[in-house]
């Protein structure tokens, strides 16, 4: 018996160590919750003990904690954390916004893994009937052309220096009329309705490809990428070294379209993120 003793104290540290607890948080959208799930569940059959800590609000809220140690890993995006987190100027391509990031994180206690295939950023788009129309594939096209054309867009976005400043700025734009619509979904109904003719939007809205809207190439990289990827505490990957691996593997399968799939799955069919995220991992071969 007391053999028998010995041997289970001795097991309990070894066990302890084969599966760590890991905290996974995400912010309180969508894309969030899904990414969030396919990085627990990925974890999970990686061998860890996963508590899911989702849903809990904006950038500072899940950046906050993440420092306070409240979630070990949660995804963010490159651009939100150069400039919302970091407070640097939103410029640069994908390598040097990564690079600043990684750079401004690191004395935090944090690292930024690589990117997966996403890169949810800003975009203008139209129907395709008008890209047609006025031959337009990118910006610069459409700063020929918006002198014609109604724009509708965030309440911010009339401010923003991302905004209509930014298009002026850099591409010089100015449309015939401009309508704000708090509602991303009343954008896309008056996009459809004929109410506008482009449009404000995220690169992986489920809409984009459910509707067929063309999206306009920003040829004058007015906006900076927002690649996604797993922000994790130093801690974290040091006392568990196989964090990265299964969710590097995870971000290697997803893409802007994936993930505008996935997107519709969970607001168009009404399905849970869990079964999302674990269907899209046994398709993958990941589960």
């Amino acid at each position: 018996m007391r053999r028998r003793l010995l041997l289970a104290a001795l097991a309990a540290p070894a066990l302890a160590r084969a599966a760590p607890l890991l905290r996974v948080g995400s912010k309180n959208f969508t894309e969030q919750l899904v990414v969030a799930e396919l990085f627990a569940q990925g974890l999970e059959r990686a061998g860890a003990t996963v508590q899911r800590r989702v849903n809990l609000g904006g950038t500072a809220i899940a950046h906050q904690s993440l420092l306070a140690a409240e979630i070990d890993l949660y995804p963010e995006y490159t651009g939100t954390g150069l400039g919302v987190v970091l407070k640097q100027p939103p410029e640069g391509d994908a390598a040097t916004v990564l690079a600043k990031v990684r750079a401004g994180y690191a004395p935090l206690g944090l690292d930024w893994l690589d990117p997966s295939g996403i890169d949810n950023g800003n975009a203008l788009l139209v129907l395709p009937a008008t890209a047609r129309r006025y031959n337009l594939a990118t910006l610069s096209d459409l700063a020929r052309a918006a002198p014609q054309l109604t724009l509708a867009a965030g309440n911010e976005f009339a401010d923003r220096a991302d905004g209509l400043p930014g298009l002026r700025r850099v591409y010089g734009m100015e449309f015939r009329r401009f309508r704000q619509f708090a509602a991303l979904g009343l954008r896309y109904a008056a996009l459809n309705h004929g109410q506008a003719d482009v449009v404000n939007a995220y690169a992986t809205d489920w809409q984009i490809a459910t509707y067929g809207f063309t999206t306009l190439r920003d040829d004058r990289h007015l906006w900076p990428p927002y690649q996604l990827a797993a922000v994790v505490r130093q801690q974290a990957v040091r006392d568990f070294p196989g964090l990265a691996s299964p969710l590097l593997a995870i971000g290697a399968k997803l893409g802007n379209g994936v993930m505008q799939e996935l997107n519709r799955q969970v607001d168009q069919d009404g399905e849970e993120p869990r079964e999302v995220a674990a269907r899209f991992l046994k398709q993958h071969g990941l589960a």
